[in-house]
């Protein structure tokens, strides 16, 4: 958008968050992509909730990119919780909550990055891991969460 003087601001899209709808259970210690199939928005259709999970925005620019990754066990046993986000396939950013010397039954993890993205191939994707634990969580409504918006040229 271009405003009086040739300023230009620039508009937070394309833009999407998404939510695990419902559990998915996982191997204990195994990075697993996280099926966030329930959009609560995708800004110009870049976010793929149906088959290979993955935000593929066609504008070029910076993106400040969030996940949250919510782990649990029946049997407090959980030590570790992982969130990470991948581009184009390979770790970029991951964070994990470590518990190993008082185990729970359930913790998150979030990540957060600002990624250049070229605009035509690249893409993102939200990864987890459960180190004691079988089940990433979708209850309470939205406890694992995936979501990016452009924030620059």
């Amino acid at each position: 958008i271009t405003i009086g003087s040739g300023v230009t601001l620039l508009s937070n899209v394309p833009a999407f968050e998404a939510y695990l709808g419902s559990d998915q259970t996982v191997s204990s210690g195994t990075t697993t992509k996280i099926t966030m199939n329930t959009e609560t928005f995708d800004s110009a259709g870049a976010y793929d909730n149906s088959s290979n999970y993955r935000f593929t925005p066609q504008t070029a620019g910076k993106y400040y990119v969030y996940a949250t990754v919510r782990g649990s066990t029946s049997n407090s046993g959980l030590e570790i919780q992982m969130a990470a986000i991948y581009k184009n396939g390979s770790t970029y950013v991951e964070n994990q909550t470590d518990f190993r010397n008082n185990n729970a039954s359930l913790m998150g993890a979030t990540v957060v990055a600002t990624v250049d993205m070229n605009g035509s191939s690249d893409y993102l994707e939200c990864y987890g891991r459960c180190l004691g634990g079988t089940t990433i969580k979708a209850t309470p409504t939205r406890s694992s969460i995936f979501g990016a918006y452009r924030i620059g040229a």
